[in-house]
C-alpha cells in the first residue's frame, strides 16, 4: 500500500498543477471580459496576486469603458493589501483624480491619505510622509463631512500629530543631551509653539529650564547676566504652567543657583 502522506502530497501537486494550468490560459487569452470576471472572482478569494495580473493585461482596453472603473479600483486595492503602500496611495489619488464623479471616488480618497499613513515610518524616521497623510486626511475630512469613514480619518489625524510631536520632542532632547544648550533651548520654544496642547508640555517646560542654566553655566563672562535672567524666566513660565509640576522641586535649584549668580554679577558689574 502507498504512503496516505505520498498520496496527499501527489493530489496536493495536481490540484497545485491544474490550477497553474488553469490561469495560463486566462493569462494568455484574448478575451478581456473572460479575463475581468475571472479577475473578479479571484479578488474575492483575497488572491491579489492573481487579480493584478489579469486586471494590468486589460487595463489599456478597458479603460474609458464603464469596466475600467472597477478595474482601477481594485489594482489599487491589490497594492494595498500587497503592502505596497505608497504604489496604492498613488493610484487611489489617480482614481479619485480621473473618477472624482464615482461613487468610489469618497473612498479612494480616503484610501489614498490612509495609505501614505501606514506606509509612514516611526518617530524615530523622517515624518514626511505622516506630514503629506495628515494634510491628506485632513483635507478629507474637510471635502466629505459626515462620512462613514471620518472616525477612522480623525484616529489617523491624532496619530500623525502624536508622532510629529513624539519627533520633534525626541529632536529637541538630542540637543540636550549632546549638549548643544543653545540649540535645545529654541527647540524646546519651538516645540511649545507648535503644539501647545502636547502632553510634552510639561517636561519640555522643565527642559527648557535646564538647557537654558546649561548654557548660562558654559558662557562667557558678558553673557552670563542675561542667561541666568533668562533661566529665571523660564523657571516662572513653568511655575506659571504647571504649579503642581512634578519638575519644580528640581527646577527650584536651578532657579536658586540663578538667582544667586544674577545678583552676585550684578553686584561685581556694580563694583567694577
Amino acid at each position: 500500500m502507498k504512503n496516505p502522506k505520498s498520496v496527499i502530497y501527489l493530489l496536493i501537486l495536481f490540484v497545485a498543477g491544474s490550477a497553474c494550468s488553469k490561469f495560463r490560459r486566462l493569462e494568455r487569452s484574448e478575451d478581456w471580459r473572460l479575463k475581468y470576471e475571472a479577475g473578479q472572482n479571484y479578488f474575492k478569494k483575497k488572491d491579489y496576486y492573481h487579480t493584478a495580473i489579469l486586471f494590468e493585461s486589460i487595463l489599456p482596453i478597458v479603460r474609458g469603458l464603464p469596466e475600467g472603473e472597477k478595474v482601477e479600483f481594485y489594482l489599487a486595492y491589490c497594492q494595498f493589501y500587497q503592502k505596497t503602500y505608497l504604489l496604492a496611495s498613488n493610484q487611489f489619488k489617480v482614481f479619485y483624480e480621473t473618477y472624482g464623479r464615482s461613487s468610489l471616488s469618497e473612498e479612494a480618497y480616503f484610501m489614498y491619505a490612509y495609505s501614505l499613513y501606514i506606509s509612514s515610518p516611526d518617530e524615530r524616521l523622517d515624518q514626511k510622509s505622516s506630514v503629506e497623510a495628515m494634510g491628506a486626511m485632513q483635507t478629507f475630512l474637510n471635502q466629505f463631512p459626515g462620512s462613514t469613514f471620518t472616525d477612522k480619518a480623525t484616529e489617523v489625524v491624532a496619530s500623525c500629530q502624536q508622532k510629529l510631536e513624539k519627533k520633534e520632542f525626541d529632536n529637541a532632547n538630542l540637543y540636550l543631551k549632546l549638549k548643544y544648550y543653545q540649540a535645545a533651548v529654541i527647540a524646546f520654544g519651538n516645540f511649545r509653539k507648535t503644539f501647545p496642547d502636547s502632553k510634552y508640555l510639561e517636561e519640555v517646560s522643565y527642559l527648557k529650564v535646564l538647557a537654558q542654566f546649561k548654557l548660562a553655566q558654559q558662557s562667557i563672562y558678558s553673557k552670563q547676566l542675561q542667561r541666568y535672567n533668562e533661566t529665571l524666566e523660564y523657571y516662572r513660565e513653568l511655575l506659571d504652567s504647571f504649579p503642581n509640576s512634578e519638575y519644580l522641586k528640581e527646577a527650584e535649584r536651578f532657579y536658586t543657583t540663578s538667582l544667586n549668580q544674577v545678583n552676585f554679577l550684578k553686584s561685581k558689574n556694580k563694583n567694577s
